[in-house]
């Protein structure tokens, strides 16, 4: 069992989305350094072996090639690329592209008529991403510094985005929701890993750091996270549960503190409120307009 997430906890009160952007940047920077030296990191700590969310997501046929501490730094909840059905010549951004791995898999699939972009917005995981895509000899690939809730490409750029993990850590997801939408091609895809509610989380598990990093108290329920991508112009939009978490699994995810205010009962009951989830939607393509009535 690696060591409790509390050991990176903020504390509780209310967090504003400020206090959860820094928080984020400095730990999964934190991630980012423990993986330059070898290190397997959970909530970005200290050496530890990976949580429930975050361990076993590729095969050792996917990550052939692929620079150890892009697998180290990976910091998801399911594997988007498995989701993604890319295909050759496609272009892909992935949203929160850490030290790589989703991106590096992302150029293998669609070849060297293809491009994956990775956006994030932490120096130290960019740093590590690009030392990694050296170390792979992948040319097809470009890193991007810059938030997912402001995408710095052009409209209609992008035939696919992936994310592993992170829509959740955002505290504005129709902002993201929309930029997604703007940069996707016509007929484009969208198909991330996420954390989801499956139910209304505790108020003291929703106000605590330690749980906005380790991406579950600023996740979507399901519903929501359907209804968010429709409103937002979407068609197709589905929510797939991709594993659950139990409470022999809490440990790894919840801080202590909240553990011992929660209770048995009410641990049991908050490791059932959320699930890794695939989440897929496709950018309508455009109508005929010449069409006769």
């Amino acid at each position: 069992m690696s060591e409790s997430k509390s050991c990176c906890c903020g504390g509780g009160g209310t967090t504003s989305g400020e206090d959860v952007k820094a928080f984020v940047k400095q730990k999964y920077g934190q991630v980012a350094e423990n993986a330059a030296n070898g290190c397997e990191t959970s909530c970005g700590c200290s050496c530890t072996n990976k949580d429930a969310i975050t361990r076993d997501l590729y095969s050792e046929a996917e990550t052939a090639g692929i620079p150890v501490e892009a697998l180290l730094a990976s910091m998801g909840c399911a594997n988007p690329i498995a989701l993604a059905r890319l295909n050759p010549g496609e272009v892909v951004l992935d949203l929160g592209s850490g030290g790589g791995i989703d991106v590096l898999l992302s150029a293998k699939r669609v070849g060297p008529t293809g491009k994956a972009y990775g956006l994030d917005m932490t120096d130290e995981m960019l740093n590590l991403a690009r030392k990694n895509q050296a170390e792979a000899g992948i040319e097809n690939v470009q890193f991007l510094k810059g938030e997912i809730e402001n995408i710095p490409l052009p409209d209609s750029s992008v035939d696919v985005i992936i994310s592993n993990c992170v829509i959740n850590l955002s505290t504005d997801k129709d902002q993201v929701l929309r930029e997604a939408f703007r940069v996707l091609k016509p007929g484009g895809r969208f198909a991330v890993a996420d954390i989801v509610l499956t139910k209304h989380l505790p108020e003291v598990a929703q106000q605590h750091l330690a749980m906005w990093a380790g991406c579950v108290a600023g996740a979507l329920e399901m519903t929501d996270y359907k209804v968010k991508l429709l409103q937002t112009g979407f068609a197709n939009a589905d929510v797939e549960v991709a594993k659950t978490y139990s409470e022999a699994d809490a440990h790894d995810l919840i801080p202590n503190e909240i553990i011992q205010e929660l209770g048995q009962n009410g641990t049991a009951e908050l490791m059932e409120s959320f699930v890794s989830a695939f989440v897929r939607a496709e950018k309508p393509r455009r109508s005929c307009c010449c069409c006769g009535g």
